[in-house]
């Protein structure tokens, strides 16, 4: 069989890791940390500046590490659940042994405080916090749902923080968009919820949706998009966004869809468009962070 050859083995493995440090979501983590260190926290530095700042390159490295380990100790107490949730991803996961991800997984957080020591103590002491409640949360807390949903939330968030506290930058428009953000990923998490019910019941996992239900879920998801929204109208008041209202504009749209399709949804599929949907807009968001200062783009590119 082809896969006994060596080449292909170990191409195989680098495939597994990467599925199990989910290698996509941390691409766009240090892609979302450069763009909002280069347009919102330094916009009057030189790119260069910013690009060769070896600070914050450690943070975004100790950034990368702790989320890669943290997924990978996520996905080993979620092991039963994701093998009936998600069993192509499960079987790609263990092609690399329960052991050798451990091992990865207590080296990534080994590098990751490391790293953070060289910047500052509080940015050890910031991490190594990080990496505690994400370890509590993958083995007791995801169990209990309200803690659990908020909690999950916070935690994936989080290394923004770590950029936030660095430039030491809390204007008033960044923490409006930090809590735009955080309602996105609370709505994220509850259709995420809707649509493993199987997994979360097989492993006793006592969700919003296992415990009070599709409706319940829904109406939390209904309060919060008309939250998301009054955020949105706050942000079209300043003029500190810039050309980014273009993408507040498209978002109200989009979460007009998602709100009639999500009381629309029943099965697995549809719920999986919208985690989609909710994917797309958190990514446009990354991306539209270049659009808050047109000024800055053009003196960027010249």
């Amino acid at each position: 069989m082809i896969i006994k050859k060596p080449q292909n083995i170990y191409i195989l493995k680098l495939l597994s890791l990467f599925s199990a440090v989910r290698g996509y979501n941390v691409l766009a983590l240090v892609v979302a940390q450069y763009l909002a260190s280069i347009f919102v926290f330094s916009p009057t530095k030189s790119l260069r500046y910013v690009l060769l700042d070896k600070n914050l390159f450690f943070i975004v490295f100790a950034s990368v590490c702790v989320v890669a380990a943290g997924y990978i100790i996520n996905n080993f107490y979620d092991l039963e659940k994701d093998l009936i949730n998600s069993p192509v991803k499960s079987k790609i996961d263990n092609f690399v042994s329960q052991k050798t991800r451990l091992n990865l997984y207590f080296l990534l957080n080994f590098i990751g405080v490391s790293l953070a020591i060289l910047v500052s103590w509080r940015a050890a002491l910031f991490f190594s916090i990080y990496i505690f409640w994400i370890w509590f949360y993958s083995h007791k807390l995801q169990k209990y749902p309200i803690i659990g949903w908020v909690l999950v939330t916070m935690l994936t968030i989080a290394p923004f923080f770590a950029i936030f506290i660095y430039y030491k930058n809390f204007t008033n428009i960044i923490l409006v968009h930090a809590v735009f953000v955080f309602l996105l990923f609370l709505l994220r998490e509850l259709v995420k919820d809707l649509e493993k019910v199987p997994g979360n019941i097989a492993q006793n996992n006592q969700t919003i949706t296992v415990k009070y239900g599709d409706k319940v879920t829904k109406i939390l998801a209904s309060v919060i998009t008309i939250l998301t929204y009054t955020v949105i109208s706050g942000m079209f008041g300043t003029s500190e966004i810039g050309y980014m209202k273009y993408y507040f504009i498209v978002v109200v749209f989009l979460l007009l869809f998602f709100i009639i399709y999500l009381w629309m949804s029943k099965t697995k599929k549809q719920y999986l468009l919208l985690h989609n949907l909710l994917k797309v807009i958190i990514a446009l968001g990354v991306l539209s962070l270049v659009l808050i200062d047109k000024s800055v783009i053009i003196g960027r590119l010249l």
